[in-house]
């Protein structure tokens, strides 16, 4: 080989290699590739079989793996087997999700059937249940001999040999049947309770016929038309809940005795071990006062209050009582200031704190051998630690606590975890580890980082304090090619709001894809999870009762009075931007701080939280009668006036969560005030904008943000 040549060969192999490193992201890649092929590799529809210590996972869009807990592969599934007995149109294209039944039987679903699968037999699936085009919400009791489903507002059962029942037949439309009430809060999320025998289903029955009607526009047809759904705004009307029971074997329906005032919250609903008796966490509707009662399942009446729950701002039940025998159960609460686990009896007797010291419980997996497995949050909020603790010699042990987000999964006889985990540094992690020591049996996956190559920024976690000394997580992201001489420009992303939390220790630090994108057209892209929002304590959360807004500026404010401090930010082209109650902070701050920032984008944001949702709004905010210089206060109509600085709203004209008046307010505010405002709608989309038309909206917020930052 000669000089030439070799110094040619040199000179491409480094400039291949060079071009290999230097990947552009694309914003059409950042949104729609982030949750595939530009996410960590893992393992779809991963689960531990319901009865033995097995797991299984596809491995394809053509096969299914059944793995013991040292990953050592016993079965496979092909899906041309799963197809061997359907015909034509029914037949799969692809592996669907799977339900285990036993040790070798699982269900699952192609259109409108439901089909059995039998490893031990193979190669053919039996049909098992025939489901109506349009049935929803539709939920199997444990034995799978049964499923309770909905069509419009009624509710249905589907027996043994698809018998269909018809459980309600009411014509009012304003009372519906067996789905989800008090618009999912209070860790709602369905509205049928099957016994553990399979032969009773509890059910709410919700009578909304009070509450206000509120249009949503859609231009869908050539005539556009009103969507009209029920909305029941702060201080209005709520709707009114009730909990029936229907007994399959003889067709009877009774209702509980849960009593006045009909405007009050039934949550968390629990049948008891022998299912003699239902459990309701009640709350007032100042949510203020729970009463956890007990009830009759043969004939509805109150048997007693098992405990009662107060405070002077909340009461937020979010989790359903956890039998661990037939007399003794745990019961989740902030009411020491932490999300704790209590023992009690049924008798209503306390009898012990599972954990004393100060932790947020993040998930509960089981009990087994008078030990409790569950999932705290660390100090810090940021990653999870995972606990087994005994609940009669007080002994406690930390299995897993090394500062990475976890999600377990425990196995049928409590003896593994599968334990999926990613940090900065790790994309994705799955493993098997045993329950006694934490100690890792076998590794499952180790994934790739997906965005090796390409121009991604570094992230940095840490915290900065308040006034009051109260640490404060932050998140920092970083263009490519990071030069610490230069100024950049400053996005900061705000939510801010109650239940949720931003940043995590996890891979991109919870951040969307489409921000490491925005930093590397140069800019930094700086969060706080401020005062008020989620997993650090009830007291860090529950300081902005009442004033919602206030607390969380100045949080933010620390934010931006450290980011400027910074020798690489341009503190003259600063921008914000939030959705929801991102939205709400993000008007609230170009408002009352103007002179901070270039621009701002709101989206879908809560302007008058009068017109937003009764069960969000006066858990936090009270009765608008009760705090009327409250909602004053944070009223942002009131200062329209104020606005200095470029402003985006951005909303959805269907959004049926953030109601469009809200946006549509402001900009009517605007005009009669003469002060200048841009805005845009997104026609047929909800609270948000999902899909390939969410490239619009990042471009949209991003050139927005462009204009105006100079």
């Amino acid at each position: 080989m000669n000089d030439l040549f070799l110094r040619f060969y040199i000179f491409s192999f480094f400039l291949i290699i060079f071009c290999q490193a230097q990947n552009n992201l694309t914003l059409e890649d950042a949104v729609l590739k982030s949750r595939t092929t530009l996410a960590p590799e893992s393992l779809k529809d991963l689960k531990w079989n319901n009865e033995q210590d097995f797991f299984s996972y596809q491995a394809s869009d053509t096969s299914i793996y059944l793995a013991d807990f040292n990953n050592v592969i016993l079965d496979s599934v092909f899906l041309s087997q799963l197809n061997n007995s359907l015909s034509g149109e029914n037949k799969l294209k692809s592996i669907p999700n799977i339900t285990w039944l036993n040790s070798h039987s699982f269900r699952f679903k192609k259109d409108n059937n439901y089909y059995l699968y039998n490893t031990k037999r193979g190669n053919k699936a039996v049909h098992l249940f025939d489901i109506e085009k349009n049935a929803s919400h539709i939920d199997f009791n444990k034995q799978n001999t049964r499923y309770a489903y909905t069509i419009d507002n009624n509710l249905y059962i589907v027996s043994d040999a698809n018998n269909h029942i018809q459980v309600t037949n009411d014509a009012n439309l304003g009372v519906i049947y067996g789905q989800a009430v008090h618009r999912y809060e209070f860790g709602i999320y369905k509205g049928t309770f099957w016994s553990n025998d399979g032969n009773r289903l509890a059910f709410y029955r919700k009578d909304e016929s009070m509450v206000t009607d509120y249009p949503l526009i859609d231009i869908s047809s050539r005539v556009g038309h009103a969507n009209t759904i029920k909305y029941p705004m702060a201080g209005m009307l709520s709707h009114h809940v009730t909990l029936g029971v229907y007994n399959v074997n003889t067709g009877n329906t009774i209702y509980l005795d849960t009593g006045e005032p009909k405007e009050q919250y039934l949550t968390n609903i629990s049948w008891g071990p022998n299912d003699t008796y239902i459990y309701i966490a009640i709350l007032n509707r100042d949510q203020n006062n729970l009463k956890f009662n007990q009830y009759s399942a043969e004939d509805g009446t109150f048997i007693k209050t098992l405990f009662v729950e107060k405070s002077d701002k909340y009461v937020q039940p979010l989790n359903p009582m956890e039998f661990v025998s037939d007399d003794t159960f745990l019961w989740r609460s902030e009411r020491d200031g932490f999300d704790k686990l209590y023992l009690y009896n049924t008798k209503g007797r306390l009898i012990k704190k599972v954990l004393k010291k100060d932790y947020v419980v993040k998930d509960f997996y089981g009990y087994q051998n008078n030990s409790v497995y569950f999932s705290t949050y660390s100090n810090d909020g940021l990653g999870t630690d995972l606990w087994a603790v005994s609940l009669d010699n007080n002994s406690k042990k930390k299995l897993i606590s090394d500062g990475s987000f976890h999600h377990f999964k425990i196995s049928p006889t409590k003896s593994f975890f599968i334990d999926q985990f990613s940090n900065l540094d790790i994309p994705n992690i799955i493993r098997i580890i045993d329950s006694s020591e934490g100690r890792v049996i076998s590794p499952v996956l180790v994934s790739d980082n997906p965005l090796k190559g390409y121009d991604i920024g570094d992230v940095n976690l840490f915290s900065i304090k308040t006034d009051k000394n109260i640490s404060l997580n932050t998140r920092l992201i970083k263009p490519y090619n990071f030069d610490k001489n230069k100024k950049y420009p400053a996005v900061i992303y705000v939510y801010n709001g109650p239940g949720v939390q931003l940043i995590r220790n996890n891979w991109l630090a919870s951040a969307p894809l489409w921000m490491y994108y925005l930093a590397s057209q140069g800019y930094i892209i700086f969060t706080v999870d401020g005062r008020g929002s989620e997993n650090r304590g009830r007291d860090f959360e529950q300081i902005i009762f009442k004033e919602l807004g206030k607390i969380e500026m100045l949080d933010q404010i620390k934010g931006y009075n450290y980011l400027i401090k910074q020798d690489f930010i341009d503190q003259n082209r600063i921008a914000v931007h939030g959705w929801s109650y991102g939205g709400f902070m993000t008007t609230n701050l170009l408002l009352n701080y103007p002179d901070l920032f270039t621009c701002g984008v709101a989206g879908g944001p809560v302007i008058d939280w009068a017109n937003y949702e009764i069960m969000y709004t006066e858990r936090y905010m009270d009765h608008p009668n009760d705090n009327k210089s409250g909602y004053k206060a944070n009223n942002l109509l009131n200062q329209v006036h104020l606005l200095e600085d470029p402003l985006l709203m951005i909303h959805g004209l269907m959004d049926d969560v953030v109601l469009p008046q809200h946006s549509l307010e402001f900009i009517k505010a605007a005009v009669d005030h003469n002060v200048k405002i841009d805005y845009f709608i997104y026609p047929g989309h909800p609270h948000n904008v999902r899909g390939k038309d969410r490239i619009h909206l990042i471009q949209k917020i991003i050139d927005y943000i462009r204009i105006n930052n100079i």
